[in-house]
């Protein structure tokens, strides 16, 4: 669940963007001639949950939407680049923002995109009956975090529109990072007069939705594994948009995938662990890192979950090295906290060694008996039962039967239940707290450790096993606001909410992801970004 850009501050952020532009394997050797039809065969490892930017609470729909949609600003290899804003005006405070808008933006349906439609989707993504996934990344847009608690009206947002072209936006704190923000798609504009007219299903088929990016969605009716990206003829830079078509079919099986990569059906596949390590020395192949976690979720109403000895000992019962080496795609690396390594750097440092601890980041058998026992014991019990859920994806399947292996063998009196169920049933489920456990992960939206760590603050809706520590929420608040400028204070404050949270364990760190992929060597100017969303198809073309 997940969603994600680069924060840029006076310390040292790094984060890799992978930039494809001309890898692939032997089946097909790239020349320099474009090719006549400009068409792209893409596999994908999930199905869509929503095209509602407002609401989308998953990484595959939100990589639709960024390449359908645009707004202020598109981020191309960690920098802002000119969506819809033509100009940025900075007040000498750093507290308000006035952006000039295009004039020749239009929506699908003809309506013109103006200031007025990035107000109006701003106050359905605050407004707490939506519950927004993504509406945590508001905050410190004036008034945006009493809105979220349901303590002022989504209309007292600190956005207004100064006409159909001039957007003013008026921050609490200064937000380094914010123009960044701007690209991420839960700030892109909506079409109110669409909304209304299709109410419940906007965004859930790809005819009950309007689009102003570079492309329109076609075919998708809300539950079919098959779509289709197509030139926007209403993009206001259209000039420079080269593909006339993308398809997508979604295979959740990597050895189907490739086995159409290899027949030339398709151009893209992600792959498996196995495969990775069979084509690791193929041209063609290589891993995208990012800055991308998966970790396990407890529902802290169930009792055993509720006990911080019975969450550490099923922590040091898993053995992620192997995992990472044997099961997951090829690229992962063990997590040993919940921010991963790579995503920000303090004095010399990476944030994720200084917010190391000891606790239930190794498998330790005799430490994880230990604990369980004592757990127990606390509960007045001898054993219990949960059910795990993950994806029905050929990796997250295999990842949920290591676990459940790895606890029961270690663990007897432990036992573990997998159900693998589409994506989407599992936000569903888990957003209303009907779970036990869940096989999750997070992408950064930016490069700054508080986008991970303000996940699991109280308020937040990602929190779906509602963890609430008055210290932890306290360390996180104040990184937010009070130190937010006071930047050794704001990484204290961060580093010490790091080691709270590994050392409670409301959720499991366990891989740093590495996606390996295979790219056809026509397909050039290909840019994923490693932190925010990760696709960007505006300006890809195929060579002959």
């Amino acid at each position: 669940m997940s969603l994600k850009k680069l924060l840029v501050t006076g310390s040292t952020l790094l984060v890799a963007t992978l930039t494809l532009s001309a890898c692939g394997n032997s089946n097909a050797k790239s020349t320099n001639k474009p090719a006549a039809k400009q068409v792209l065969n893409w596999s994908l490892p999930s199905e869509l949950a929503t095209l509602d930017s407002a609401l989308v609470p998953e990484m595959g729909s939100a990589d639709m939407i960024n390449n359908a949609m645009e707004g202020l600003f598109r981020i191309k290899n960690n920098h802002a680049e000119p969506g819809l804003a033509t100009k940025t005006k900075v007040s000498k405070d750093g507290l308000t923002y006035t952006m000039t808008l295009r004039k020749n933006a239009k929506w699908s349906n003809g309506d013109p995109v103006t200031a007025h439609d990035f107000v109006y989707a701003w106050h359905r993504a605050v407004d707490p009956k939506n519950a927004a996934p993504g509406s945590y990344l508001y905050s410190g847009i004036k008034n945006a975090d009493a809105i979220i608690a349901g303590k002022m009206a989504p209309d007292t947002l600190g956005v207004k529109a100064n006409g159909d072209h001039e957007l003013v936006v008026e921050l609490e704190q200064q937000l380094p990072y914010f123009k960044l923000l701007m690209g991420d798609i839960r700030f892109f504009p909506q079409d109110q007069k669409a909304v209304e007219k299709y109410g419940s299903k906007f965004g859930l088929s790809a005819d009950t939705t309007v689009y102003n990016g570079p492309f329109v969605l076609k075919g998708w009716t809300g539950s079919n594994l098959n779509w289709k990206l197509v030139k926007n003829q209403n993009y206001w830079d259209k000039k420079h948009v080269k593909m006339d078509t993308i398809n997508f079919k979604v295979n959740k099986s990597t050895t189907t995938s490739y086995n159409l990569y290899q027949a030339n059906k398709v151009d893209f596949t992600t792959l498996s662990a196995e495969q990775s390590k069979q084509l690791s020395k193929t041209p063609g192949y290589r891993p995208l890192h990012q800055a991308r976690t998966t970790y396990i979720e407890y529902n802290l109403r169930k009792k055993e979950f509720h006990n911080k000895k019975v969450r550490q000992a099923l922590s040091y019962a898993i053995d992620r090295k192997y995992l990472a080496k044997n099961v997951a795609g090829g690229g992962a690396v063990p997590l040993t906290n919940f921010v991963p390594k790579g995503l920000a750097k303090f004095k010399g440092k990476d944030f994720a060694d200084l917010a190391a601890t000891k606790v239930g980041v190794t498998y330790n058998k005799r430490l994880a008996q230990k604990l369980l026992k004592e757990g127990l014991s606390e509960l007045g019990e001898d054993h219990f039962e949960f059910t795990l859920l993950g994806r029905d994806d050929e990796t997250a399947k295999k990842e949920t039967e290591f676990i459940q292996s790895q606890i029961e063998q270690t663990l007897p009196q432990v036992k573990v239940v997998t159900r693998n169920i589409p994506g989407k049933v599992i936000i569903t489920q888990a957003s209303k707290g009907d779970f036990d456990a869940q096989l999750t992960g997070w992408l950064a939206d930016f490069a700054d450790p508080i986008n991970f760590l303000d996940v699991e603050t109280k308020a937040n809706f990602t929190n779906m096993g509602d963890y609430d520590s008055a210290e932890y929420n306290e360390l996180v608040s104040a990184a937010k606001t009070t130190d937010a400028l006071n930047e050794p204070k704001r990484f204290e404050d961060m580093v010490k909410a790091a080691k709270l949270l590994n050392e409670d364990q409301p959720v499991v760190p366990l891989l740093q992801d590495g996606i390996p992929e295979m790219l056809r060597p026509t397909v050039h100017d290909m840019v994923q970004n490693s932190a925010g969303i990760t696709n960007n198809f505006k300006e890809v073309y195929v060579t002959e």
